[in-house]
């Protein structure tokens, strides 16, 4: 086992969770990851979006047969051989097409995973929450994004209104749909302090959204290098969940030299990653100051 591992001979603790997020359809990550949970039957697994080869727009794998050919095979191989299989949490994220939504519903009607955006499930004594949207981008894919707490666009980077959608979409949900009101529904007014936030954005000014934009201009306007949802903030603040999971911003490690941070009760982590390994968050929800990040 690598150095950062429970180890098998532990007493099994029923709130064990891996984190990993932005694998971007690179299969040995994938397969990296599989090993890994293989080898040391974490109770879940959480993807934070991400997940599927093929950028909107360009050639390259079909991401509907990465999942039927690639995923959920190696996932119903993984539950057939290994001596357990953990509940398995995912949402998709902005560079995913949101046509592959039902590609992943066909897995999850086969019991290899839980499809959660905008959705609620519970897990022991906690309750994950899923949502893949983030705030506008660059990039002409908008199926996950959304106006972060109004419509505001920060500069070079294209609106809600202005992108293209694999699935129809109305006017009203291009021009009016929020971050801020998505949150509010999901949540309700309940209680989340034993709530698990599965988010691909991470929250606005802090050390999981810092950017590689230092002195980048638009048009003479210097960009902001913290590029994370001010509603996700805002949320976190005032609601404070035990436990918020982000990924989307892949330098952000790099440049801010943390994954880990807390805002108030609530810790947060983020398994964006840059480089070519596999970034995985091993956490226990008894003990979360104690998670680690280990490079594979």
């Amino acid at each position: 086992m690598r150095r950062g591992g429970w180890g098998r001979e532990q007493e099994r603790i029923l709130t064990r969770c891996v984190f990993v997020s932005d694998l971007h359809g690179d299969r040995g990550k994938y397969g990296k990851l599989l090993r890994a949970v293989a080898l040391e039957r974490p109770d879940a697994v959480f993807l934070g979006g991400d997940l599927l080869p093929f950028k909107f727009g360009s050639p390259g794998r079909s991401p509907r047969d990465f999942i039927r050919q690639y995923l959920a095979p190696e996932l119903n191989r993984l539950r057939n051989e290994a001596d357990h299989f953990p509940r398995i949490f995912l949402i998709l994220g902005n560079d995913d097409q949101r046509t592959e939504e039902a590609t992943l519903q066909e897995a999850e009607r086969l019991g290899l995973l839980e499809y959660v955006h905008q959705r609620q499930a519970s897990f022991g004594g906690f309750q994950v929450y899923g949502y893949a949207c983030v705030p506008p981008t660059p990039f002409l894919l908008k199926d996950w994004e959304r106006y972060d707490v109004s419509r505001y666009v920060d500069p070079g980077c294209i609106s809600p209104e202005e992108g293209r959608y694999s699935l129809p979409t109305s006017d009203e949900a291009r021009k009016y749909s929020t971050i801020k009101a998505d949150l509010e529904r999901l949540a309700g007014n309940v209680a989340l302090d034993q709530a698990i936030f599965l988010f691909h954005a991470p929250p606005h000014d802090t050390c999981l959204d810092r950017a590689a934009l230092d002195g980048v201009a638009v048009d003479g306007v210097p960009l902001e290098v913290h590029v994370g949802s001010i509603a996700i903030r805002r949320f976190i603040e005032e609601r404070q969940p035990l436990l918020t999971l982000h990924g989307h911003i892949h330098e952000s490690a790099r440049l801010s030299h943390t994954w880990h941070e807390r805002i108030g009760r609530t810790h947060l982590f983020s398994a964006a990653h840059e480089g070519p390994e596999l970034a995985l968050v091993r956490f226990d929800l008894e003990s979360l100051g104690e998670a680690t990040r280990e490079l594979i």
